[in-house]
């Protein structure tokens, strides 16, 4: 497999630590509110990772923190804690809230066919962790402290910028009136490591007891202490969105080599946001889509994994309303065009486009050219048992459960099977004007029909 790697950012040769053994941790859900189609498009990504590394014969260990505690409403580590305006919003207890917004996170990845990580870690479960590392970084002389917070000093951390690129004078920090700044910050980019139950905090819920006094941990260094936990000092992939790179992985991997001494991450994989009609989502725009959103729209959950298959996962992503139906009508039109199929399990997949598709994914997962082969091999003359053998393995990877379609006819309600038979009977007549009236009719009812050399054939529209 051939990796982007944010890090050297080209394209390298991914290889592993351990032989046939691939360790990946995951930017997982800070679970304040629901989880939003954006969110989506990354858990595909990881998911599409995860998948081709296991078909390459890799076991795969995937990790995927929860934030459930310490991410400040400022990603720079100030203002609010995101889970207590949650709360307060809602009234609801902290607790109450992470539990809804976590179980409907799986939710949403259950709908779209996300596989689960093999270990889920929240950070309220793993503060220990935290609170050893910080102790490491103090024992060697990385942090300060002052009445709010323990602090990580970046000035103590050469080339503490080499992940995003940035010069440290470009880095923005207390741009929103929510922030609320520690005048005692060394500089504005140093980071907290630990907050205390003080001043604007002393009325914090989530907290515990550390030897430097009572508070919570900070949202970047539940990463490296989880990841660390399960994946040991160096990680393969860690995963993420283009936005955590100034500010969220450019701290993790501050801390996490400043504790250990080792590189913390060899390929640093980000995906591209998605946009909605061209702007970044948000709730003051309107623009904030949920799958519940999509399904009260009657598009499947699956036509937006279909849709995130389009792009290319380093690239922007423009969704509309008009760009999904047609990713669901493609779906619609693959499943169509499989149902007729004849399916023997006992038949060979077929080794050139399989080898062509899996080759366009070992190449930094070019999900786009791997969606054409699969069309092309689904159009072709090869016999139906064979395209059928193939496509249920390239869908290991697709994860459009087209295994529900693949030799199983439509299903036809009596009411449109008459309204087809009645349309075939006028069109015999010559009669186009009730002909067309009739295919309207169907259409309301949520079917097409397609006149064919062989009579007509009947979709969902």
């Amino acid at each position: 497999m051939k990796l982007f790697n944010t890090l050297s950012r080209k394209i390298e040769d991914f290889i592993p630590l351990e032989d046939q053994k691939v360790g990946i941790y995951a930017c997982g859900p800070t679970v304040y509110d629901y989880t939003h189609i954006g969110h989506i498009k990354k858990y595909v990504g990881d998911d599409i990772l995860k998948r081709v590394l296991e078909l390459d014969g890799y076991e795969v260990k995937h990790v995927m923190n929860i934030t459930d505690v310490g991410h400040l409403t400022s990603d720079a580590d100030e203002g609010d804690d995101k889970l207590e305006v949650g709360a307060r919003q809602r009234d609801m207890s902290v607790w109450e809230l992470v539990k809804y917004f976590e179980d409907y996170f799986f939710k949403s990845m259950d709908e779209v066919d996300i596989q689960r990580p093999n270990i889920v870690a929240r950070a309220t479960d793993h503060v220990n962790e935290q609170i050893k590392l910080i102790h490491k970084l103090i024992e060697k002389g990385f942090t300060y402290q002052t009445e709010q917070a323990i602090y990580f000093d970046i000035s103590k951390f050469p080339n503490y910028t080499k992940l995003s690129g940035q010069k440290i004078d470009e880095k923005v920090v207390g741009a929103r009136e929510t922030v609320v700044t520690d005048q005692n910050k060394k500089h504005p980019a140093d980071f907290a490591l630990w907050l205390f139950t003080v001043g604007h905090f002393k009325d914090h819920v989530m907290r515990w007891s550390t030897p430097w006094g009572e508070g919570f941990p900070g949202w970047h260094i539940e990463c490296s202490a989880m990841s660390m936990e399960y994946l040991g000092s160096t990680i393969d992939i860690h995963t993420g969105a283009t936005e955590h790179i100034p500010v969220h992985h450019t701290n993790e991997i501050a801390q996490s080599e400043a504790a250990t001494g080792q590189q913390f991450v060899r390929f640093w994989v980000h995906h591209g946001l998605l946009m909605v009609d061209g702007k970044k989502m948000s709730k003051s725009l309107k623009n904030f889509y949920t799958l519940d959103d999509v399904k009260a729209k009657g598009l499947d959950p699956l036509a937006l994994r279909y849709l995130v298959l389009t792009a290319h996962y380093r690239d922007q992503l423009n969704f509309t309303w008009e760009s999904l139906t047609s990713a669901q009508n493609a779906l619609n039109n693959l499943r169509s065009e499989v149902r007729d199929w004849s399916f023997d399990s006992a038949q060979d997949k077929d080794g050139g486009y399989y080898k062509r598709f899996l080759e366009a994914l070992n190449n930094d997962l070019n999900t786009p050219q791997a969606l054409a082969i699969m069309w092309e091999m689904v159009k072709s003359d090869e016999p139906s048992a064979k395209k059928a053998a193939t496509l249920l393995q390239m869908d290991k990877v697709l994860g459009l459960k087209l295994e529900d379609y693949i030799g199983k006819p439509l299903e036809i309600p009596q009411e449109v099977q008459d309204l087809v038979n009645q349309r075939e009977e006028v069109r015999k007549q010559g009669d186009f004007k009730k002909s067309d009236e009739l295919r309207h009719e169907i259409k309301k009812s949520g079917y097409e029909v397609e006149d064919t050399s062989t009579g007509p054939k009947i979709k969902i529209s």
